[in-house]
């Protein structure tokens, strides 16, 4: 466990702001507050790292209560990367889903890799598509 963990919080909340500048900052598509506020309080699993009361790094899911598992963002603020949150984020968010299995359950836990981050979650047992039984994951974004 990477030692900044030590004088932060562990919580499970997250503000729409504090969200999209989570979003922001990364580089990713930003989209309206009042889409994010459901977003957020839909999600299965939130695990949000604070130091300080700053939310440094994040991690949520989405689980239709099935078969399907969606782990929707892992995202860590550029000046707190490469310290070991992202790891300590999937470990979190991979122990949560084993705990929501019954015995015999099986899910599908699905993700979409930022580029050039695959090898970050290969680590964590995702493997790479296309491959010999799996074609290419496939997105697109929508405007209204």
């Amino acid at each position: 466990m990477t030692d900044i963990i030590k004088e932060c919080t562990i919580t499970d909340t997250l503000t729409p702001e504090e969200y999209m500048e989570f979003r922001r900052l990364v580089g990713w598509a930003e989209f309206p507050l009042e889409q994010a506020e459901p977003g957020l309080k839909n999600s299965a699993y939130i695990c949000c790292i604070r130091k300080d009361d700053l939310p440094i790094a994040l991690g949520r899911v989405i689980w239709d209560g099935g078969y399907v598992v969606y782990i929707a963002d892992v995202i860590v603020r550029p000046e707190y990367q490469g310290i070991g949150l992202g790891r300590f984020i999937m470990e979190h968010i991979m122990e949560q889903i084993r705990a929501w299995l019954k015995p015999g359950y099986k899910v599908m836990v699905s993700l979409m890799s930022a580029k050039g981050k695959e090898p970050f979650y290969n680590k964590f047992g995702f493997i790479d598509r296309p491959d010999e039984n799996h074609g290419c994951g496939m997105c697109q974004w929508m405007e209204g």
